[in-house]
């Protein structure tokens, strides 16, 4: 049986029309290419995958009977990934075939590194800050916190502009060896959503291999629109930030964490709160 050079792995969660674009910047020169090409629709109900069946028939579905998550999700498609590179892409990212290539064959060239993802741009073609980033340790939390907490900001200034070994690289586009997926395993299930690619590099580093983030390399991240309520998405990032830690960190600094988390929710609400236009559209009374 020949050789597959890459898997990729699209997951989707009722973003059907974000699917379909995503398939189409890359799907006949990938299936031209020797490619395997997997969809996981995690749930839908918006018939995201007899749309994908309909336009993309070279395209391997894989259905879940509910949301599974992130990690759940993708690791469907990574027990079914058969090419000795693994390219996970979120639905709402545009990816040229070209640059997919691009990525796949940066990774090859260097042995040594076992993951590499692309810059993320916006709709607009703007750098994403967030296309790559550092552990979350104790002090950069409380001083990103405090900043928050202050209006001064995010503290994320890292350059995105440049290539650069990564502690932790965005999973929206994230090029995996197969030899890493064998070595280190799949994405962790206790994560929902978020802190599943800090946990996976992590993992690979310390296997022993190098993260990469090159920008040479840039796909279209178009965000907001990943078929889960706002109002859900501070509780699952805080939760699996609380899962990194209880898997990570020692046990004083998990319970330190759950406390200043606890500390920066309610102090959040109540400056939302202060600082909230009453029903007549005045700032309330002190």
């Amino acid at each position: 049986m020949a050789k597959v050079p890459a898997s990729v792995i699209v997951l989707t969660y009722n973003t059907r029309d974000l699917t379909l674009r995503c398939l189409s910047s890359f799907y006949t020169e990938a299936l031209a290419h020797g490619w395997q090409i997997i969809v996981v629709d995690n749930g839908s109900s918006d018939s995201t995958a007899e749309a994908i069946a309909e336009h993309f028939p070279g395209v391997q579905v894989l259905r879940s009977e509910k949301n599974l998550g992130y990690a759940a999700g993708n690791n469907l498609g990574l027990r079914r990934a058969m090419g000795e590179i693994v390219i996970l892409l979120n639905s709402d990212v545009l990816a040229p075939f070209s640059v997919l290539q691009g990525l796949t064959e940066t990774l090859k060239a260097q042995p040594q590194v076992g993951a590499i993802s692309a810059g993320l741009l916006t709709a607009e073609g703007r750098p994403q800050a967030f296309a790559y980033g550092c552990d979350p340790r104790p002090g950069y939390l409380l001083h990103r916190g405090l900043r928050a907490l202050l209006g001064l900001g995010f503290m994320h200034r890292w350059d995105v502009s440049q290539p650069i070994e990564a502690e932790w690289v965005s999973g929206a586009c994230l090029c995996v060896r197969q030899e890493v997926l064998q070595q280190v395993g799949l994405l962790d299930e206790r994560f929902f959503l978020y802190f599943e690619d800090n946990d996976w590099c992590l993992r690979m580093r310390q296997a022993g291999w190098r993260v990469l983030y090159d920008p040479r390399w840039t796909v279209t991240h178009l965000g907001g629109a990943s078929g889960i309520q706002r109002n859900l998405i501070s509780s699952i990032y805080y939760r699996s930030l609380a899962a990194f830690y209880d898997k990570h960190y020692s046990l004083p600094a998990t319970l330190t964490l759950r406390v200043l988390i606890k500390c920066y929710v309610l102090l959040k609400s109540l400056h939302r709160r202060r600082h909230a236009p009453s029903k007549e559209g005045a700032p309330p009374c002190a």
